[in-house]
Order: structure tokens, then sequence, then C-alpha cells
């Protein structure tokens, strides 16, 4: 994959656009199309209560919320670091949202260090998230959240 390329065309795709819901959709179609063996990419944001709760997403329907702190989402939401999962099986705290995925990377949306979100990522093969792709889809989501503005005050758990 070039991760490279790959950004400068999300940079591309949400510039001028002020409507963050209109660029969470387009920035989770263009990484369920773009990077091969994908089921599933898409947002979860923090309600009032500390729940994560689905934004936009491509793939099957998904967990509409998920209790605060729990699963891959909520550890990625509350350390503000990049959770990547081999097997979700061997994951005590995974939350079945999609029983074909296998394995996951979640990465948290930052703003100044203060996480607004979390991006999801699954895949039907296990360890399909090498270090390579952790470090191009954690670039993608950077070229994301610099150029669009969070739906709403930056917060963190």
């Amino acid at each position: 994959m070039d991760y490279e390329l790959l950004g400068r065309q999300v940079s591309e795709l949400v510039a001028g656009e002020p409507s963050h819901l209109a660029n969470a959709a387009n920035f989770a179609a263009f990484v369920f199309h773009e990077i091969p063996d994908i089921s599933w990419a898409g947002f979860y944001y923090p309600d009032e209560s500390g729940d994560l709760v689905l934004g936009p997403f491509q793939g099957n329907p998904a967990c509409t919320r998920l209790p605060k702190g729990r699963g891959v989402c909520g550890a990625a939401f509350s350390t503000r670091e990049t959770v990547v999962v081999d097997d979700v099986s061997a994951y005590t705290d995974h939350i079945v949202c999609d029983v074909a995925a296998r394995s996951e990377i979640v990465v948290p949306l930052l703003v100044d260090n203060f996480a607004y979100g979390v991006f999801d990522v699954d895949s039907a093969s296990v360890a399909r998230f090498a270090s390579t792709d952790r470090h191009g889809i954690e670039r993608l989501v950077r070229a994301f959240c610099s150029s669009v503005r969070p739906l709403s005050v930056p917060q963190s758990s």
C-alpha cells in the first residue's frame, strides 16, 4: 500500500468541506474501498455519558453503542493510543459486532492530544494489520483530523 499517496488523497478529499459528517462519511468509504481485505471501517464518537456511539461507516450493520471504556474502541479512546488486535477472539474485552471480524485496528481521533472519537477498521483475516498498516492508517487518520473540525469540543474520558 502506498499510504503516502493515500494520505494526500485524503487531504484532497476533505479539503474545503466544513461538514465533519460529510468528511467522515467520505473518509470511511475511501478507506473501505482503497485498503484491501477490510470488512468494516467507521467512526465512533462519545456522547454525554461517555459511551461511544456509531458514526459514519462502511460495511455490515454495527453495534450502535459501546459502553464507556469497553472493547477495543474504548481502550483506544481512553488511552488516546492506537490499538491493534491480531485475533479478536483472544482479546478479553472484545465486543462482538460482526462475527466475521477476526482482526481490528482502532485509531483515536486527536486534536491537541484530546480524543474526540475513534476510527475503527476490521478485517475477516487474522493478523491483517502489520506495522506498516498501523503507521499508514494512523497517517490517514492524522490527515483526516488535520483537515476537519470535530463535531464538538474535543473531549477525553
